[in-house]
Protein backbone atom coordinates (compact mmCIF):
# COMPACT_ATOMS: atom_id res chain seq x y z
CA UNK A 1 0.00 0.00 0.00
CA UNK A 2 1.15 3.32 -1.20
CA UNK A 3 0.35 6.54 1.47
CA UNK A 4 -2.61 7.55 -0.82
CA UNK A 5 -3.72 4.08 0.04
CA UNK A 6 -2.82 3.96 3.49
CA UNK A 7 -4.16 7.40 4.20
CA UNK A 8 -7.38 6.61 2.94
CA UNK A 9 -7.31 3.10 5.15
CA UNK A 10 -6.82 4.91 8.75
CA UNK A 11 -9.94 7.31 7.34
CA UNK A 12 -11.82 4.45 7.55
CA UNK A 13 -10.79 3.64 11.17
CA UNK A 14 -11.74 6.78 11.63
CA UNK A 15 -8.47 8.00 12.27
CA UNK A 16 -7.02 11.36 9.97
CA UNK A 17 -5.57 10.92 7.09
CA UNK A 18 -2.10 12.13 8.05
CA UNK A 19 -1.57 8.58 9.75
CA UNK A 20 -1.17 7.05 6.30
CA UNK A 21 1.97 9.06 5.99
CA UNK A 22 3.34 8.04 9.55
CA UNK A 23 2.54 4.47 8.87
CA UNK A 24 4.40 4.83 5.08
CA UNK A 25 7.18 6.36 6.86
CA UNK A 26 7.73 3.41 9.01
CA UNK A 27 7.43 0.96 7.13
CA UNK A 28 9.23 2.03 4.00
CA UNK A 29 12.45 4.33 5.32
CA UNK A 30 12.25 2.94 9.00
CA UNK A 31 11.34 -0.30 7.61
CA UNK A 32 9.83 -1.48 10.98
CA UNK A 33 8.40 -4.88 10.53
CA UNK A 34 6.13 -5.17 13.25
CA UNK A 35 2.94 -3.10 14.00
CA UNK A 36 3.79 -2.40 17.53
CA UNK A 37 7.35 -1.16 16.52
CA UNK A 38 5.47 1.75 14.76
CA UNK A 39 5.76 4.13 18.10
CA UNK A 40 4.42 7.66 15.99
CA UNK A 41 0.76 5.40 16.60
CA UNK A 42 -0.82 5.50 19.83
CA UNK A 43 -0.83 2.41 21.78
CA UNK A 44 -4.40 2.16 21.59
CA UNK A 45 -4.29 2.38 17.57
CA UNK A 46 -1.85 -0.26 17.58
CA UNK A 47 -3.62 -2.75 19.89
CA UNK A 48 -6.41 -2.13 17.68
CA UNK A 49 -4.71 -2.84 14.72
CA UNK A 50 -3.47 -6.01 16.06
CA UNK A 51 -6.73 -7.16 17.36
CA UNK A 52 -8.37 -7.02 13.93
CA UNK A 53 -4.98 -9.28 12.68
CA UNK A 54 -3.20 -6.26 10.64
CA UNK A 55 0.18 -6.86 9.75
CA UNK A 56 3.58 -5.47 7.68
CA UNK A 57 3.64 -7.85 5.09
CA UNK A 58 7.32 -7.95 3.88
CA UNK A 59 8.91 -10.83 2.51
CA UNK A 60 11.16 -13.08 4.95
CA UNK A 61 14.60 -13.80 3.95
CA UNK A 62 14.23 -17.92 4.78
CA UNK A 63 17.56 -18.51 3.75
CA UNK A 64 21.39 -17.01 2.63
CA UNK A 65 23.81 -18.35 0.75
CA UNK A 66 26.91 -16.39 0.83
CA UNK A 67 29.71 -16.51 -2.21
CA UNK A 68 33.31 -16.36 -2.09
CA UNK A 69 33.36 -12.80 -3.91
CA UNK A 70 31.19 -11.58 -1.16
CA UNK A 71 27.70 -11.38 -3.65
CA UNK A 72 24.64 -13.11 -1.46
CA UNK A 73 22.27 -15.60 -2.66
CA UNK A 74 18.56 -15.36 -0.75
CA UNK A 75 15.63 -17.34 -1.18
CA UNK A 76 12.83 -15.06 -0.03
CA UNK A 77 9.41 -16.23 1.37
CA UNK A 78 6.48 -14.44 -0.74
CA UNK A 79 3.42 -13.63 0.84
CA UNK A 80 1.20 -16.66 -0.58
CA UNK A 81 -0.45 -19.17 0.73
CA UNK A 82 1.47 -21.42 -1.40
CA UNK A 83 4.72 -21.26 0.51
CA UNK A 84 6.97 -20.61 -2.63
CA UNK A 85 10.07 -18.87 -2.29
CA UNK A 86 11.75 -16.51 -4.98
CA UNK A 87 15.37 -15.41 -5.21
CA UNK A 88 17.31 -12.12 -4.67
CA UNK A 89 20.49 -11.27 -4.96
CA UNK A 90 22.91 -8.33 -3.25
CA UNK A 91 26.00 -7.85 -4.90
CA UNK A 92 28.62 -5.78 -3.20
CA UNK A 93 30.13 -3.35 -5.74
CA UNK A 94 27.65 -4.65 -8.60
CA UNK A 95 29.03 -6.23 -11.87
CA UNK A 96 29.80 -3.57 -13.81
CA UNK A 97 26.47 -3.88 -15.89
CA UNK A 98 25.58 0.03 -15.76
CA UNK A 99 29.12 1.35 -17.00
CA UNK A 100 28.56 3.33 -19.79
CA UNK A 101 24.40 3.73 -19.47
CA UNK A 102 23.79 7.31 -18.12
CA UNK A 103 23.48 6.88 -14.86
CA UNK A 104 26.95 7.64 -13.99
CA UNK A 105 25.84 11.42 -14.63
CA UNK A 106 24.33 11.67 -11.05
CA UNK A 107 27.34 10.62 -9.53
CA UNK A 108 26.84 12.24 -6.15
CA UNK A 109 23.74 14.25 -6.21
CA UNK A 110 22.30 12.12 -3.73
CA UNK A 111 24.30 14.32 -0.96
CA UNK A 112 25.74 17.38 -2.82
CA UNK A 113 26.91 18.42 0.47
CA UNK A 114 29.08 15.74 1.06
CA UNK A 115 32.75 15.98 -0.17
CA UNK A 116 34.25 14.27 -3.29
CA UNK A 117 36.44 11.62 -1.07
CA UNK A 118 32.99 11.01 1.33
CA UNK A 119 31.32 10.57 -1.91
CA UNK A 120 33.81 7.97 -3.35
CA UNK A 121 33.83 6.31 0.08
CA UNK A 122 30.14 5.99 0.48
CA UNK A 123 29.16 1.82 -0.43
CA UNK A 124 28.19 1.00 -3.71
CA UNK A 125 25.90 -2.80 -4.26
CA UNK A 126 22.85 -3.47 -6.64
CA UNK A 127 20.13 -5.96 -6.06
CA UNK A 128 19.14 -8.10 -8.54
CA UNK A 129 15.35 -8.44 -8.23
CA UNK A 130 12.70 -11.41 -9.62
CA UNK A 131 8.89 -10.16 -10.66
CA UNK A 132 7.62 -14.18 -10.92
CA UNK A 133 8.56 -17.25 -9.30
CA UNK A 134 10.06 -19.13 -12.76
CA UNK A 135 9.73 -17.95 -16.25
CA UNK A 136 7.79 -18.96 -18.63
CA UNK A 137 9.98 -17.66 -21.54
CA UNK A 138 12.28 -20.67 -21.70
CA UNK A 139 15.68 -19.47 -22.81
CA UNK A 140 17.46 -22.57 -23.69
CA UNK A 141 20.80 -21.19 -21.60
CA UNK A 142 19.31 -19.98 -18.14
CA UNK A 143 18.68 -22.24 -15.07
CA UNK A 144 15.23 -20.46 -14.56
CA UNK A 145 13.68 -21.89 -17.42
CA UNK A 146 14.04 -25.30 -15.84
CA UNK A 147 10.94 -24.37 -13.02
CA UNK A 148 8.60 -22.58 -15.59
CA UNK A 149 6.19 -20.03 -14.82
CA UNK A 150 5.06 -21.03 -11.09
CA UNK A 151 3.22 -17.64 -10.19
CA UNK A 152 3.63 -13.78 -10.94
CA UNK A 153 4.75 -12.37 -7.77
CA UNK A 154 2.58 -9.04 -6.13
CA UNK A 155 3.72 -5.96 -5.75
CA UNK A 156 4.50 -6.32 -2.39
CA UNK A 157 6.43 -8.91 -3.31
CA UNK A 158 9.20 -7.52 -5.68
CA UNK A 159 9.24 -4.29 -3.62
CA UNK A 160 9.40 -6.18 -0.42
CA UNK A 161 12.45 -8.04 -1.77
CA UNK A 162 14.41 -5.00 -1.86
CA UNK A 163 13.36 -3.23 1.71
CA UNK A 164 14.46 -6.55 3.18
CA UNK A 165 18.06 -6.52 1.77
CA UNK A 166 18.51 -2.80 2.20
CA UNK A 167 17.52 -3.68 5.81
CA UNK A 168 19.45 -6.50 6.31
CA UNK A 169 22.56 -4.64 5.23
CA UNK A 170 21.79 -1.44 6.36
CA UNK A 171 22.12 0.86 3.47
CA UNK A 172 20.83 4.14 3.80
CA UNK A 173 18.98 5.65 1.07
CA UNK A 174 19.99 8.70 -0.53
CA UNK A 175 23.42 8.29 0.84
CA UNK A 176 24.88 5.22 -0.96
CA UNK A 177 24.96 4.16 -4.26
CA UNK A 178 22.54 0.84 -4.86
CA UNK A 179 21.44 0.19 -8.12
CA UNK A 180 18.38 -2.61 -8.93
CA UNK A 181 18.20 -4.76 -11.51
CA UNK A 182 15.11 -6.74 -12.63
CA UNK A 183 16.92 -9.20 -13.76
CA UNK A 184 15.81 -12.18 -11.33
CA UNK A 185 13.75 -14.67 -11.70
CA UNK A 186 10.95 -14.33 -14.26
CA UNK A 187 10.04 -11.73 -17.04
CA UNK A 188 9.53 -8.69 -15.60
CA UNK A 189 7.03 -7.73 -18.79
CA UNK A 190 4.72 -10.56 -18.53
CA UNK A 191 3.73 -9.38 -15.12
CA UNK A 192 3.89 -5.80 -16.19
CA UNK A 193 1.35 -4.17 -13.69
CA UNK A 194 2.72 -5.63 -10.33
CA UNK A 195 6.58 -4.37 -11.73
CA UNK A 196 5.88 -1.26 -12.21
CA UNK A 197 3.21 -1.30 -9.16
CA UNK A 198 6.34 -1.99 -7.25
CA UNK A 199 8.56 0.22 -8.97
CA UNK A 200 6.21 3.19 -8.00
CA UNK A 201 6.57 1.95 -3.91
CA UNK A 202 10.31 2.06 -4.95
CA UNK A 203 10.98 5.15 -6.20
CA UNK A 204 8.14 7.40 -4.07
CA UNK A 205 8.04 5.42 -0.94
CA UNK A 206 11.25 3.70 0.03
CA UNK A 207 13.40 7.17 -2.07
CA UNK A 208 15.43 5.08 -4.49
CA UNK A 209 15.73 6.75 -7.59
CA UNK A 210 14.38 5.26 -11.20
CA UNK A 211 17.82 6.05 -12.71
CA UNK A 212 19.56 3.71 -10.44
CA UNK A 213 17.34 1.13 -11.80
CA UNK A 214 17.33 -1.30 -14.57
CA UNK A 215 14.60 -3.42 -15.90
CA UNK A 216 15.31 -6.34 -18.75
CA UNK A 217 13.16 -8.13 -20.90
CA UNK A 218 13.29 -10.28 -23.58
CA UNK A 219 11.28 -8.90 -25.76
CA UNK A 220 7.78 -9.02 -24.78
CA UNK A 221 6.79 -5.88 -27.90
CA UNK A 222 2.79 -5.00 -26.23
CA UNK A 223 5.19 -4.25 -22.26
CA UNK A 224 7.88 -2.48 -24.72
CA UNK A 225 5.20 -0.57 -25.81
CA UNK A 226 3.60 0.52 -22.13
CA UNK A 227 7.05 0.94 -20.94
CA UNK A 228 7.66 3.87 -23.15
CA UNK A 229 4.49 5.63 -21.88
CA UNK A 230 5.78 5.67 -18.19
CA UNK A 231 6.99 9.26 -17.44
CA UNK A 232 10.71 9.50 -17.47
CA UNK A 233 10.38 10.60 -13.42
CA UNK A 234 9.48 6.87 -12.78
CA UNK A 235 10.59 5.01 -15.38
CA UNK A 236 13.54 2.82 -14.81
CA UNK A 237 16.16 2.34 -17.84
CA UNK A 238 15.87 -0.23 -20.19
CA UNK A 239 18.13 -3.55 -21.58
CA UNK A 240 17.23 -6.01 -23.77
CA UNK A 241 18.22 -9.73 -23.34
CA UNK A 242 19.27 -9.43 -27.20
CA UNK A 243 21.87 -12.86 -26.98
CA UNK A 244 22.11 -13.93 -30.43
CA UNK A 245 23.51 -12.11 -33.62
CA UNK A 246 20.44 -12.38 -35.97
CA UNK A 247 17.02 -14.07 -35.91
CA UNK A 248 18.08 -17.77 -36.83
CA UNK A 249 20.50 -17.92 -33.82
CA UNK A 250 17.84 -16.45 -31.36
CA UNK A 251 15.13 -18.48 -32.26
CA UNK A 252 17.14 -21.13 -31.20
CA UNK A 253 18.26 -19.93 -28.17
CA UNK A 254 15.03 -18.22 -27.21
CA UNK A 255 12.27 -18.98 -28.63
CA UNK A 256 10.18 -16.28 -27.77
CA UNK A 257 11.91 -14.39 -30.52
CA UNK A 258 9.59 -16.74 -33.34
CA UNK A 259 6.62 -14.84 -31.60
CA UNK A 260 8.63 -10.79 -31.69
CA UNK A 261 11.53 -11.10 -33.67
CA UNK A 262 14.42 -8.57 -33.49
CA UNK A 263 13.59 -5.68 -35.46
CA UNK A 264 9.58 -6.22 -33.34
CA UNK A 265 11.72 -5.43 -30.55
CA UNK A 266 13.85 -2.79 -31.73
CA UNK A 267 10.72 -0.73 -33.76
CA UNK A 268 9.24 -0.79 -30.16
CA UNK A 269 12.00 0.30 -28.23
CA UNK A 270 12.37 3.19 -30.54
CA UNK A 271 9.01 4.52 -28.33
CA UNK A 272 10.98 5.37 -25.95
CA UNK A 273 11.69 8.66 -24.83
CA UNK A 274 15.18 8.94 -23.57
CA UNK A 275 16.82 10.78 -20.86
CA UNK A 276 19.76 12.72 -21.40
CA UNK A 277 22.75 10.59 -21.95
CA UNK A 278 20.56 7.55 -21.15
CA UNK A 279 21.14 4.54 -23.55
CA UNK A 280 19.30 1.40 -24.01
CA UNK A 281 21.31 -1.66 -23.16
CA UNK A 282 22.16 -4.99 -25.10
CA UNK A 283 22.53 -7.57 -22.56
CA UNK A 284 24.35 -10.28 -25.03
CA UNK A 285 25.25 -13.88 -23.32
CA UNK A 286 28.32 -15.58 -25.03
CA UNK A 287 27.59 -19.04 -25.76
CA UNK A 288 30.78 -20.99 -26.28
CA UNK A 289 31.00 -21.80 -30.10
CA UNK A 290 27.14 -20.79 -30.75
CA UNK A 291 27.57 -16.75 -30.37
CA UNK A 292 30.99 -15.58 -29.64
CA UNK A 293 32.45 -15.99 -32.90
CA UNK A 294 34.08 -12.94 -34.68
CA UNK A 295 31.38 -12.59 -37.44
CA UNK A 296 28.81 -12.76 -34.72
CA UNK A 297 30.16 -9.47 -32.90
CA UNK A 298 30.45 -7.48 -36.70
CA UNK A 299 27.01 -8.74 -36.91
CA UNK A 300 26.14 -7.59 -33.24
CA UNK A 301 27.80 -4.18 -34.27
CA UNK A 302 25.85 -3.48 -36.98
CA UNK A 303 22.47 -4.83 -35.98
CA UNK A 304 23.37 -2.01 -32.98
CA UNK A 305 24.06 0.44 -35.01
CA UNK A 306 21.50 0.21 -37.50
CA UNK A 307 18.34 0.83 -34.73
CA UNK A 308 19.25 4.34 -34.77
CA UNK A 309 19.34 4.32 -30.72
CA UNK A 310 21.90 5.45 -28.20
CA UNK A 311 22.68 2.05 -26.87
CA UNK A 312 26.05 0.08 -25.69
CA UNK A 313 26.08 -3.76 -25.55
CA UNK A 314 26.95 -6.01 -22.06
CA UNK A 315 28.71 -8.75 -22.21
CA UNK A 316 28.54 -11.85 -20.68
CA UNK A 317 30.26 -15.17 -20.61
CA UNK A 318 27.20 -18.22 -19.83
CA UNK A 319 27.39 -19.21 -16.28
CA UNK A 320 27.14 -22.93 -16.59
CA UNK A 321 24.34 -24.65 -14.72
CA UNK A 322 23.42 -28.52 -14.33
CA UNK A 323 21.39 -29.75 -17.31
CA UNK A 324 21.94 -27.21 -19.38
CA UNK A 325 23.70 -28.10 -22.60
CA UNK A 326 25.69 -25.13 -23.46
CA UNK A 327 29.80 -23.90 -23.24
CA UNK A 328 31.20 -21.30 -22.09
CA UNK A 329 33.12 -19.27 -24.07
CA UNK A 330 37.21 -19.59 -24.81
CA UNK A 331 39.45 -17.90 -22.65
CA UNK A 332 39.96 -14.47 -24.31
CA UNK A 333 36.90 -14.54 -26.48
CA UNK A 334 34.91 -12.64 -24.37
CA UNK A 335 37.73 -9.85 -24.72
CA UNK A 336 37.88 -10.37 -28.05
CA UNK A 337 34.11 -9.81 -29.23
CA UNK A 338 34.32 -6.72 -26.57
CA UNK A 339 37.48 -5.39 -29.03
CA UNK A 340 35.73 -6.14 -31.89
CA UNK A 341 32.50 -3.98 -30.66
CA UNK A 342 34.30 -1.27 -30.18
CA UNK A 343 36.58 -1.10 -32.76
CA UNK A 344 33.20 -1.06 -34.66
CA UNK A 345 32.15 2.01 -32.90
CA UNK A 346 29.71 0.41 -30.53
CA UNK A 347 30.28 0.71 -26.54
CA UNK A 348 30.78 -2.51 -25.39
CA UNK A 349 31.14 -3.78 -21.53
CA UNK A 350 32.41 -6.67 -19.83
CA UNK A 351 30.05 -7.92 -16.82
CA UNK A 352 31.42 -9.20 -13.93
CA UNK A 353 29.76 -12.79 -12.92
CA UNK A 354 29.25 -12.49 -8.96
CA UNK A 355 28.27 -15.24 -7.11
CA UNK A 356 29.21 -18.23 -9.38
CA UNK A 357 29.79 -20.84 -6.82
CA UNK A 358 26.42 -20.26 -4.99
CA UNK A 359 24.49 -19.98 -8.24
CA UNK A 360 23.70 -16.65 -8.18
CA UNK A 361 25.17 -15.19 -10.95
CA UNK A 362 23.04 -14.23 -14.71
CA UNK A 363 20.99 -17.35 -15.85
CA UNK A 364 21.77 -19.42 -12.93
CA UNK A 365 18.96 -19.11 -10.46
CA UNK A 366 16.73 -21.75 -9.66
CA UNK A 367 16.40 -21.63 -5.81
CA UNK A 368 19.52 -24.27 -5.78
CA UNK A 369 19.80 -25.06 -1.91
CA UNK A 370 22.06 -28.04 -2.33
CA UNK A 371 25.99 -27.92 -2.66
Amino acid sequence: MNTAELAEWMVGLGEPKWRGRQMAEAIYRQRIVEVEGITTLSKALRQKLDVEGWQVGRPRIAQVFTSVDGTERYLVQGQGVDGLTVETVWMPEGDGGESGDGSEDDEGKADPSAAPAARASLRRATICVSSQVGCAVNCQFCLTAKLGLQRNLSVGEIAGQVVAVLDRHGVEVGRERVNLVFMGMGEPFLNYENFMGAVRLLVEEVGLSPQRMTVSTSGIVPGIERFAEEPPEIRPKLAISLNAPNDEVRSAVMPINRKWPIEAVVDAVRGVRLRTRERITFEYVLLGGVTDRPEHATEVARLVRRTGLPAKVNLIAWNPGPGIAFAMPEPGAVEAFRRALSAEGVPAYLRRPRGRDIYAACGQLKRTVEG
